[in-house]
Parts: C-alpha cells; structure tokens; sequence
C-alpha cells in the first residue's frame, strides 16, 4: 500500500512552505499547505477501501522499510503498522485536520507569518501520522515528542504576546514531565523483553499471567505510560497546560483539542492492551485519574466566561470519559468516544472562532447574547454539537458516551459510574449555559458606530455589529455538524436496535480484553441506563435554562452567596499557584541562589577569575623585571649562575 507516503505529504508541505513559503504568494501557499494535507485523506480513504479486502491473516498489515537501531539482538526497525485502530485514527486525524486547514484560509486571512502558521500545521499532521502509524514504540514516541514540539510552536505563534509564548512553553515543560514516564517504560520493555516492536512485543507479553496480587513489572510499566497519557491527553495532575494553550489561534485550539495531540495517551493506553490487561492495578489507575478528572474539569468549566476556555475544559473532561472507558477495559468505547469527539469538539471550536471572528476578537461571553441573528449559520451548527456533547440522542456522543457509562456499570464500577453521570449533568450544564450566553437575548457587547470600529484581532476592519464568517469558514461547520449528527450510528448497540459496528470492527484489536458483556444482560438493562443519561443530559440543559435564560439575574446572586468557593472554582482552583508556590518558585531558588550564585558564580566564577587575577599579578610583577637596564639584567645572570653553581656543588657534597 505504501503507506509512507500519508505521513510523508504533509512533511513535504511543511517543507516547502516553511523554507520558501515566504517568497509565494499566499494562493501558492495555500495550494501547498491544502494540497498535502488533502492528497494525504485522499489516499488515507484508499488505504481504508484496500484494508477492507484484506484478509484476515492479513491484519495487521505490516509495512518494514529499514532498520533504525541494532545493538546485538536488539533492533528497531522504521515501519507501519496499520490494524483496525490505527485506521481509526488515520482517518480522523487526515480528514478533521484537512477541514481545520480549509477552515485557516479565512480565519488567518490577515494574519501576518501565514506561510509559517501552515508550516506549523503540516509538521504537526506529519509527526501525529508518525505516531498512529508507527509499528513500534520508539517511533511512536518520534511521533509524541514532535507533536509536542509542533505544539509549542502552535500555542506561541504569536511569540511577541508574552501570555502566547509562555503557555507554548508551559506545554512543552509539562508534556516533558509525563514523557519522563513513558520514556522509563520504554526502557523497561527493552529490559525485560528486548524489543519495542509490536507484533514481537504482544507475542511476549501474552506469556505473562494477570498480575492480581503483587504488581510486577507489567504494573510498573503500565503506570509510567500512564503518567506519559496523563501529559499529553492532559489529565489529573498534568492537564494544566490544555487551558493556557488557548493563547493559540482558534484552529490550532480545534487542531490540538479534537483531533491530535490531545487524544495521543488515549491512543497509547488503548495501543498497549495487552499490557494493561495484565496489570489491572494500572487498568484501574487509568479508570479513576479519567473519572476523577471528567468531574474536576467539568465543575471548572460551569463558571469560566471565555468561550475558549469552557471548551477548553470541556476537552479535558471529555478525555476523562475516555480514560474511563479504557480503565474499564471497554476500549473500543474510549476509542468510540474519540472519533466522535474528534467531530463535535472541532466544531464547538470553529464555531467559537467563528464568533471571534465575527466580534472583531472578543471571547468574553458577558459581552455576547443575541447572536443567533448575526451568525445563522454559526448558530445552527454551534448548536448541533451543543446538543451532541450533551449526549442526546440520536447525535453521535449519545452513543459514544452511553457505551462508557453502561461499559463502566456493567464491569463493576458502580462509583465510577456514579461519578461519570453526574459529569454528564455538569457537561449538559456549562455547554447549554454557553449556548444562552452566547446566542440569547439582547447582544450585551458594542454597539454599532461605537468603540467597535477600528481593526480586529485579525486584521480585518470591524464595523460594529457581528457578522457571519465567510463561506470558506463556514463549509468546514457544515460537514462537521453532518459528522456531529451521525457520526455515532456506526456504534449503535444492539439493544438500540443497531448492530455495534464499530465495536466488531475493533474487536480483533482488543480481543484478548475483558470487555466483553454478556448479551442478555445487555439487551435486558442498557436501555435502562441510557434513560439515566439522557436524563442526567435533560437536568443540565433545564439548569442552564433556568439560569441563562428565564432568571438571569439569579446566576449573580448565586455567586455572590457562594462566596470564596465560587472563586475558588473561577480561579480553577488555584491549582497553577499550588504548582508554581511547590515546584517553580522552589526550583528557581534553587537554580539563582544555589546553583547561580554559590556554585555557578561563586565557585566556578570565582575560581576561573581568581586564576585570571592571579595570572595578571604574576604576569605584572615579571613584567616589571624587565626595566631595559643592561647592569640589572647582569646581575640576574648573576644570581642565576651562582644559583646553579650552588645546587651543584650541593649535589656534588651529598
């Protein structure tokens, strides 16, 4: 199939544009920049209509193309490795990144670097293809590092706003936190079974029994990958870098968020199931830092009032459901949850960029409302995926996220699942509180022919009032709203009516897993609780209708009454000031007055000027013996000579 050639396109656009790209005229970029990233899903849905004749023997299908590293028995090949999953994610990475590009041509129109922000985005497609289609973990982690790279550049494209440059650095700091972890693990593998490569690797680990009572290595193992997820998938205690990255322009907000770099640890946990099917101990790691950190970002995003910002921790609280439903063992439903995200968080950010882009720049909710007349098309779409985070039926996450809830019931989880619904309320919540705030009432920001005119925040010429997004802008809404709605009927269950496609395609993937339910109790009780969902679903939005639409006035009061606990939560806990109080402030102590001042300047400064400073004072005194006097230059020979005659008259005598 040649399969090279997918990560390769965008690699080859990002170099072109990124080393002449400032010569082309912005057309000529385009075509560059589009053209790769769309011959790239064109022959990512070749490879899928050629994977579908495969036989079965077939699968995976492994493409070898050199050896990387060879030390004795241990090599490292430079391969692909393309299965049921890594298809999956070829598929939403290529054809959700081709959109975002189509969708940069208008919301980047005026923005200065325009050949560098496409470079960017091709090399960040390029590295995340790498990852998914690597056929063994040291080329996945080639992938991992230069996505978080491609990132930093992303996050702080516009390096001269200092709030943008400093969260592109603390992505990248914080994604080297996890990377520790996963790096450890990589080691460990090569440890004790001397290889990183896929199919050798599960062959081995197939051998090793269920670690239930002391964790073994397996255990170890699975943990500091899941300390590597915890960074890049920004979960409990390394999603702080997620909200920051919002600094970045709204496309590479969709681009991280919904379809690459956020979803790299829910990939990599499902990827290496067989190990953690061993290592229940982990599996179950995996389940609650998710659980724990779905609820955590949810209770945030209820009071933040930058739209970017809500979808920020929306993100982060829908990567926790993903996790869960890993942790479970339920993978297929964490992946299921993935591709569905992938659509309607893609577009709940175009959409938000959309309406920046219609207020000249402006995030703030408090200064939005009655924006369903200005920005029809926005609207409409904005609120297909409103609905479809929500969880209700027939829109794609209701199924996706039904199948985590009643996969963690039905695997014994009972809290977990508790935990999980009442996240489904809050998720229902925030989402509909933005969906007043922003579409409903009396727009509450300036008026026409006031403080409104003058550029916005993309160059463009704001005339006071919001206007729609052009076309090339909009189409991108469209399709994503069409996948939003019915993206997700490939997974209908079967006590839905539907024949879980999506799960049988998985299956040979995950089929050494325990998630597997039996049938009758399936068909006997998931409807049960899927009403429990859409009821969890129904009491967020009837909350946000209460607060946001019918009392307006209450949400103030309520705030005022809660006091210091509403702005702990409106300052996100003040969890980034812990952090920074524990671990920079300490380090920077640690680095000015131990290491700059005692050993960098006091000893080795020192020590290097002190041998200078004495070399001078020799080099002066020996300087000053040179007076040109003939008379004194004789009477040193002098001494010299009656020197030498002495010593040897004293070695003569012994």
């Amino acid at each position: 199939m040649h399969l090279w050639i997918i990560p390769l396109l965008p690699l080859a656009g990002a170099a072109i544009n990124g080393l002449l790209g400032k010569r082309f005229p912005k057309a000529l970029v385009n075509a560059i920049a589009l053209g790769s990233t769309g011959a790239a899903f064109a022959y990512a849905l070749w490879v899928a209509a050629q994977f579908s004749g495969l036989p079965t023997d077939q699968i995976p299908h492994i493409e070898r193309y050199a050896t990387w590293l060879s030390a004795g028995s241990f090599t490292v090949e430079f391969g692909i490795y393309l299965d049921q999953l890594s298809l999956v994610m070829l598929l939403v990475v290529t054809g959700v990144g081709f959109l975002i590009h189509v969708y940069s041509l208008g919301y980047m129109a005026h923005e200065g670097g325009y050949y560098r922000y496409f470079a960017y985005l091709n090399i960040f497609m390029f590295f995340m293809l790498t990852l998914v289609l690597a056929n063994n973990y040291l080329l996945m982690f080639v992938g991992w590092e230069g996505v978080g790279l491609a990132s930093y550049l992303l996050i702080g494209f516009w390096f001269l706003k200092k709030t943008a440059a400093d969260a592109g650095k603390k992505a990248f700091i914080t994604n080297r936190v996890g990377d520790f972890g996963f790096l450890i693990a990589l080691f460990l593998l090569i440890k004790h079974f001397g290889t990183l490569q896929y199919d050798s690797l599960w062959k081995l680990v197939s051998r090793y029994p269920v670690e239930t009572g002391a964790a073994g290595v397996l255990t170890a193992i699975g943990l500091l990958m899941l300390m590597g997820a915890t960074g890049k998938s920004a979960q409990i205690p390394l999603y702080v870098w997620l909200p920051d990255a919002m600094e970045g322009p709204t496309p590479v907000s969709a681009l991280i968020h919904a379809a690459t770099m956020v979803t790299a640890g829910v990939y990599m946990v499902a990827r290496s199931n067989p190990i953690f099917d061993r290592a229940p101990e982990a599996l179950m790691a995996v389940a609650v830092i998710g659980t724990l950190t779905a609820i955590f970002a949810a209770s945030i995003g209820m009071v933040q009032t930058d739209i970017k910002k809500v979808l920020a921790y929306s993100t982060i609280s829908q990567l926790g459901y993903m996790f869960m439903g890993c942790g479970v063992a339920a993978y297929s439903a964490g992946i299921f949850h993935l591709m569905t995200h992938a659509f309607f968080k893609a577009l709940l950010f175009l959409s938000a960029g959309s309406i920046i882009h219609g207020l000249g720049g402006q995030q703030d909710m408090r200064h939005m409302g009655g924006l369903r007349k200005y920005l029809p098309w926005t609207f409409w779409c904005m609120t297909i995926a409103t609905f479809t985070i929500s969880g209700f039926p027939p829109l794609a996450a209701f199924f996706s996220k039904d199948e985590i809830l009643w996969r963690t019931w039905a695997s014994g989880n009972h809290v977990l699942w508790l935990v999980g619904v009442i996240a489904a309320a809050m998720t229902a919540f925030y989402m509909f509180r933005l969906w007043f705030l922003t579409f409903f009432g009396e727009y509450r920001g300036a008026p026409s022919g006031s403080e409104a005119h003058g550029p916005d925040a993309h160059g463009e010429e704001n005339h006071g009032s919001p206007h729609e997004s052009p076309m090339v802008m909009v189409i991108p809404l469209v399709l994503l709203a069409i996948l939003s709605f019915v993206g997700g009927w490939v997974g209908i269950p079967e006590a839905m009516g539907g024949h879980a496609e999506f799960e049988h395609f998985l299956a040979p993937v995950f089929q050494s897993t325990t998630e597997a339910v039996p049938a009758a109790t399936h068909s006997s009780t998931e409807l049960m609780f899927s009403a429990i969902s859409v009821g969890a679903a129904a009491i967020g939005f009837l909350g946000a209708w209460f607060l946001y639409y019918k009392r307006t006035d209450l949400p103030g009061k309520l705030a005022e009454k809660a006091g210091g606990f509403y702005r702990l939560v409106l300052d996100k806990y003040r969890i980034d000031e812990l952090y920074g109080a524990v671990f920079i402030q300490p380090l920077i102590a640690l680095s000015t007055t131990v290491f700059w001042k005692g050993i960098d300047h006091g000893l080795i400064d020192r020590s290097v000027d002190g041998a200078a400073a004495g070399a001078n004072e020799t080099s002066d005194a020996m300087r000053h013996m040179q007076s040109g006097n003939i008379r004194s230059y004789a009477g040193w020979v002098a001494v010299g000579a009656a020197a030498v005659i002495a010593f040897m008259v004293w070695r003569g005598v012994r």
